[in-house]
């Protein structure tokens, strides 16, 4: 794990936002993720990048480098539908930023 967080690390920027996908992360309804990613690019994290660990989680110095974790519950997911889960609420979260009834 430790290799996988070191290459992983290696990637980060240090003016990124960083949200490790972490199960012990907080979990956030879709209104409070959207409040989150307006107020980072409101006040000018322009760069926000989203970790999803493998199978065992995240290393601790990738959980410790992120700025939040987040939780989208307690279950475990496939590394491809994780992906798909996060892009879809990022989009939701555009959406209710806009206006859009896309939400509802």
């Amino acid at each position: 794990m430790d290799k996988e967080g070191s290459r992983i690390l290696d990637k980060i920027k240090d003016r990124e936002y960083v949200f490790a996908l972490a199960i012990l992360g907080k979990e956030r309804s879709s209104e409070q993720f959207a409040k989150e990613i307006a107020d980072l690019t409101t006040y000018g994290h322009s760069d926000i990048t989203f970790v999803i660990g493998g199978s065992l989680g995240l290393s601790k110095h990738v959980l410790n480098r992120a700025d939040t974790q987040i939780s989208f519950g307690k279950f475990t997911l496939p590394h491809q539908l994780m992906r798909l889960v996060l892009t879809e609420q990022i989009y939701r979260a555009f959406m209710i930023n806009e206006g859009s009834p896309y939400h509802k």
